[in-house]
């Protein structure tokens, strides 16, 4: 992974299939990670392959959120666009098939499985995060969980590539 070359530091964008769930978790996630780690040079966005835009997060993905000191309120939900992938240096996408639709729209070479890049694995073998839509909180809160210790370990890595 190369630093930007872009003015305006790093930007990583989290991509999911509505973007009301996991991609919003994952960047509000992400986000607080950016100030402890105190990158400021890193700007984090979602998306969704299959969003209807504006759509707002999941009831369930703003209680997780809450629960956890971190307010989801206002998001509105993202189209991902060849635009927007362009617009990244890293997308970290929650299953293969986001990774799929990220390779069709040109940007398959600044994209990878997230379970994959916290690991620190070149090929993208790892498995999917668990989508819990239309679960009960408890799944909500998990997959949440199971995304900060993902994300954690993917700051892991970028913190060498990416410009305090």
């Amino acid at each position: 992974m190369q630093t930007s070359s872009r003015e305006g530091g790093f930007r990583l964008l989290f991509v999911c299939t509505g973007n009301t769930c996991r991609s919003p978790m994952a960047a509000v996630i992400a986000r607080r990670e950016v100030v402890e780690l105190a990158l400021p040079g890193v700007e984090v966005r979602s998306a969704g392959v299959a969003a209807s835009e504006g759509d707002r997060a999941s009831g369930g993905a703003v209680r997780a959120a809450a629960r956890n000191g971190l307010d989801l309120s206002q998001h509105q939900a993202t189209q991902l666009t060849p635009e927007l992938a362009e617009w990244a240096d890293l997308i970290l996408v929650m299953s293969p098939a986001h990774l799929l639709r990220v390779v069709e729209l040109g940007a398959g070479e600044t994209a990878a499985l997230i379970t994959s890049f916290a690991e620190g694995r070149e090929e993208d073998s790892g498995g999917s995060v668990p989508d819990p839509i239309g679960g009960p909180d408890e799944h909500y809160l998990e997959t949440f969980e199971f995304l900060e210790r993902l994300i954690a370990r993917a700051f892991e890595h970028l913190e060498a590539v990416v410009e305090k």
